[in-house]
């Protein structure tokens, strides 16, 4: 029988330390596409992702840059796109942040060398420039409720700190249960100063991260546009759901529209993520999620998102396991325990 998924790719922070050799772990048979993304690569005198994906030992400092990250994110959320079961029917795709761009090739809006040239390009750019910073702070408690006022007072002190003189902070991502913010020096410092700590890892900074989805990144998307044609662009094959939590559809796509959206409203405007995954959920229906690698941390977003639309009645952590330990709802094929369902 036919499982109908949607099919979720990841952004940047995805590939860490225990990521190193995902690539050579998952994909020594379908290695055609990743020799593809390493002629490109080399073409452009770059380290291939082979030989980072190969590297004997991880460091952050290398890892977490733009135009390493990106590109390993890509190859492993693409080669493992490619890896699913026959009997799974991909109904539609989206993306958390950088993911939109793996969303595209995924969803055959771009060819698969074309993605990740389109994510070599941007996360280049993005490292390049490297304009502000962000960090990422939850509202929701451990239980997943809805604490609606909690958002409400958080997002009302982002705007203050942000019309302060000399200070920029903005919602960079609306990720399930966290914020993701974006912003100047100034203007991060004085968000973390001004909310309490949460379970000794939060607020926290995100590094080599520039403030993603916001004004601040106009001149980077400039560039990613004078770079990457419309041409690169054909009607998708598989409905694309956007940063928005709107749906770009097959044989009904303006490509110049969608070419416009991708190089300058989601570089520059808030990322929804949370809206994507109700998109997703309501309009789709699907049998389940899958977030292909590397990682397994967006499917915590995933499952948050799905609780705060109330997906099949759930309201809370509790709701969303006892439907996962039922249904098996949700796949990160980045998890060891949870991959083979999917492949």
């Amino acid at each position: 029988m036919t499982r109908k998924a949607i099919l979720i790719c990841p952004g940047r922070g995805t590939y860490n330390a225990p990521e190193l050799g995902y690539l050579k772990r998952h994909h020594g048979p379908r290695a055609e596409i990743i020799a593809r993304f390493d002629a490109i690569r080399a073409g452009a005198g770059l380290e291939t992702v082979s030989a980072l994906d190969g590297a004997e030992k991880y460091s952050v400092s290398k890892y977490s840059r733009g135009d390493v990250a990106s590109p390993l994110i890509c190859a492993c959320s693409l080669a493992d796109a490619a890896a699913l079961a026959e009997d799974i029917e991909v109904v539609a795709v989206t993306g958390n942040s950088m993911g939109w761009y793996l969303a595209l090739a995924a969803g055959g809006a771009l060819t698969p060398e074309d993605g990740f040239r389109v994510v070599d390009t941007m996360g280049g750019l993005m490292q390049q420039h490297l304009i502000g910073g962000q960090l990422v702070y939850p509202w929701m408690g451990e239980d997943w409720r809805a604490d609606m006022a909690r958002k409400t007072e958080l997002l009302a002190l982002v705007r203050d700190i942000n019309a302060r003189a000399s200070q920029e902070l903005y919602l960079s991502i609306d990720l399930g249960g966290m914020l993701v913010l974006a912003g100047d020096e100034a203007g991060l410092k004085a968000f973390e100063a001004a909310v309490p700590p949460v379970g000794g890892r939060f607020p926290m900074r995100l590094a080599n991260h520039a403030a993603f989805h916001t004004a601040m990144q106009a001149p980077v998307a400039e560039m990613g546009r004078a770079a990457l044609p419309v041409s690169l662009f054909h009607q998708p094959q598989k409905p694309l759901i956007d940063g928005r939590g709107s749906v770009w559809w097959p044989h009904a796509t303006d490509t110049e529209a969608l070419w416009r959206y991708t190089f300058d409203t989601q570089v520059c405007e808030t990322y929804d993520f949370t809206a994507a995954i109700s998109t997703a959920a309501r309009e789709f229906a699907p049998d389940l999620f899958i977030v292909t690698g590397p990682g397994g941390t967006l499917g915590g977003a995933v499952a948050q998102s799905l609780v705060l639309a109330q997906w099949k009645g759930m309201t809370d952590k509790a709701g969303f396991e006892a439907i996962q330990a039922r249904d098996n709802l949700l796949v990160s094929m980045g998890r060891e325990d949870q991959r083979g369902q999917v492949t």
